[in-house]
């Protein structure tokens, strides 16, 4: 379904990105951000997914500001690396990539990003410093550190109650600063609970997350007619 395209971020930097596009006129389009572990199978089924429901979706690359074509498992080594990756990256870039991503599918309609793990904390960072309709943050980890930045969108957020890489102490933070966003918290699940690949994944936390996603999307961004 999907393709390989590149883009090129505001400082001229070149990027892989996964697309993939629906059957028909779009309804509008989701930027999906990766997890440490690249823009991995995992990441192009969520796009795949997102596609099949009818939106443009499309997967930066944000590890190819260290090097190109990292795609990592979720082995203990592909974690070390994933961390060690993400370690050498700065915000400023992730965010300018991730807009990048937006500009290259705007013709679709209202863009929404939706964030992973690391992923989850760009996408806080991009509903505050970006341009975007909507954002969907999934057990951002720093998002906490950011909750004093106001949103410019709609955002909503899904964590696990057994997240220990978010806690209860951020995610009271995140609901005292901002009381305005919805924070969905999902009895039993851990971090990565949403990918079907990792140890941490369940299934009910995932099905409902996705289905709070989607409704949110069509809120949000989703045109009002949509071609078959």
């Amino acid at each position: 379904m999907g393709q390989n395209v590149t883009l090129t971020s505001a400082n001229g930097f070149e990027l892989d990105a996964y697309r993939a596009d629906p059957e028909g006129t779009p309804k509008g389009a989701v930027v999906i951000i990766q997890e440490i572990f690249g823009v991995n199978s995992h990441i192009r089924e969520v796009c795949d997914g997102y596609a099949a429901d009818g939106y443009v979706a499309i997967a930066p690359a944000l590890f190819d500001r260290v090097g190109k074509g990292m795609e990592l498992g979720y082995d203990p080594a592909s974690q070390e690396t994933g961390k060690s990756t993400r370690g050498q990256l700065n915000w400023d870039d992730s965010l300018a990539d991730t807009q990048a991503a937006a500009e290259a599918v705007r013709n679709s309609g209202k863009v929404a990003v939706i964030g992973y793990c690391f992923g989850g904390s760009i996408a806080w960072l991009a509903a505050t410093r970006g341009d975007f309709d909507a954002a969907v943050s999934y057990y951002g980890g720093n998002a906490a550190d950011f909750a004093d930045e106001k949103p410019k969108c709609p955002i909503i957020c899904h964590i696990g109650t057994e997240d220990r890489g978010i806690g209860s102490e951020k995610v009271e933070k995140i609901k005292s600063a901002r009381p305005e966003v919805p924070v969905y918290l999902y009895q039993g699940a851990g971090h990565g609970f949403n990918c079907d690949q990792r140890g941490s994944f369940h299934e009910e936390a995932a099905k409902t997350a996705r289905q709070r996603t989607l409704d949110f999307l069509a809120e949000h961004i989703a045109s009002e007619t949509v071609s078959a």
